[in-house]
């Protein structure tokens, strides 16, 4: 029934004949010429379809009923609710195999912290690779290749010679941030609402660096530097593979656990080394830095699946030595990150208006970049300071949520942030057409 309806559609006229008699201009789909039939005398029909539908005439009404039906399965609840599913998944993915790698740690811990040999397969291979191709061209997650190259030089000289905003920045995501975290979790430590566990590892998220893809995504959305975004996040993260370490250390001194000597030999091995050859092959290597762009998205993709892998190996081991903290401290540092987190953005926020009172631009990307934490770099760096504690996978948990709420509260903010930065630059005459216009005004009022 549906090729009836596709045939009368296409034997439909397609131009009047030019001398008037009652010949028909008809040219159908399989290249017959019916544009010298008289309709007296039709051509019998040759083409199966033709022969079909002539020698076997539909019913006016059973005709109609093909021709209207739809395929309603596009519209059913059922397909609606797949597709939000779906869409769901897409957007999340990496968060929801995150929490699929600690449910299925938890329920055979030996299997990631045993037989898939983790010694070698996470703290070596997939660290390795993750740093690897972080720093040729691709820096944990996201393309500063990429988006380099939609932005002007002069924007990265202006943002590289910002030297006391990069410096606040820097300097209250490092040191500030950690130095409130640190404090709060003492006074809980005291206080007895934190195991020492969750306590340090709120101390460890609050010391590691800058995120990477969040700062950029979150700045351009919300109409901020995008050119300073991308500055800092590469500068932070190459600052933080070797001043994470010195605050963690710094904070909560060197365990019975860990050797510094075996520390630092690690994150030589395991991230500088890594980071150098990366820098090698991206400068001297053309192809493969063409190679990387070529098939970025699956690099993308196993960087993160090398992620959640070790997030997997390092509740393995958590769960299968057992561990200090409980259902309801695991909840009660979740509620502590986000009080922490609302009242560091307040204070970055009310200190960016302050000092940069007439660049809303730099407030915009200062909110996010003083506060934000990335996941990326953390995870690894924490596994090659820690590999050997057993309380690995609770200081790994901070940031595992520090991660999901920079992304919740940074997306409510940027519809409001965008508006702020149109109506501040209008209000500081920083549009072009802004500041034309005012000065016609000013011009108006004078005469």
């Amino acid at each position: 029934m549906f090729l009836f309806s596709l045939w009368t559609k296409q034997q439909e006229p397609v131009a009047a004949p030019p001398n008037g008699d009652d010949t028909m201009a008809l040219v159908t789909s399989n290249g017959k010429d019916y544009s010298t039939m008289s309709p007296e005398q039709p051509e019998s029909p040759t083409d199966p379809l033709d022969f079909m539908l002539t020698t076997h005439p539909l019913p006016d009404d059973e005709a109609n009923d093909e021709i209207n039906e739809e395929p309603n399965d596009y519209s059913s609840p059922t397909h609606r609710a797949r597709k939000k599913l779906h869409a769901f998944y897409a957007a999340n993915n990496f968060l929801i195999l995150i929490m699929c790698a600690i449910l299925m740690a938890y329920v055979y811990p030996p299997l990631g912290a045993v037989y898939l040999a983790p010694q070698i397969t996470a703290t070596w291979i997939a660290v390795v690779f993750i740093f690897s191709t972080c720093y040729l061209g691709y820096s944990c997650f996201a393309s500063p290749v990429l988006a380099g190259m939609s932005i002007k030089t002069e924007e990265f000289s202006k943002a590289f010679t910002r030297f006391y905003f990069n410096l606040f920045v820097q300097g209250f995501n490092f040191g500030l941030v950690s130095i409130i975290v640190y404090g709060l979790s003492r006074v809980m430590l005291s206080m007895h609402a934190l195991p020492e566990s969750l306590a340090d590892g709120m101390t460890i998220c609050a010391s590691l660096p800058i995120s990477v893809n969040a700062v950029q995504v979150l700045t351009k959305s919300s109409g901020g530097d995008e050119a300073s975004a991308i500055f800092h996040a590469a500068f932070g993260n190459l600052v933080g593979i070797f001043l994470s370490p010195a605050l963690i250390l710094l904070y909560l001194g060197v365990m019975a656990e860990v050797d510094l000597r075996d520390v630092f030999a690690t994150l030589i091995l395991r991230v500088v080394l890594p980071v150098v050859v990366g820098q090698v092959l991206q400068q001297f290597v053309p192809p493969a830095k063409e190679f990387v762009k070529h098939y970025k998205k699956y690099i993308k993709v196993m960087q993160e699946r090398c992620l959640v892998f070790i997030v997997y190996t390092v509740f393995c081991e958590t769960f299968l030595q057992g561990s200090d903290a409980s259902t309801r401290d695991v909840v009660l540092m979740i509620a502590f990150e986000c009080v922490i987190m609302v009242l560091l953005m307040i204070i970055a926020w009310a200190l960016l208006r302050m000092l940069f009172p007439t660049e809303p631009k730099l407030q915009v990307m200062g909110l996010f970049g003083c506060t934000h934490k990335t996941l990326a770099v953390g995870v690894p760096l924490i596994g090659a300071i820690y590999g050997r504690n057993p309380l690995v996978g609770l200081y790994t948990l901070p940031i595992l949520v520090w991660h999901p709420l920079q992304l919740v509260l940074g997306s409510a903010l940027t519809p409001r942030l965008a508006c702020y930065v149109k109506n501040e630059e209008e209000r500081l005459g920083l549009v072009p057409g802004c500041t034309k216009m005012n000065n016609i005004k000013v011009s108006s009022d004078n005469k």
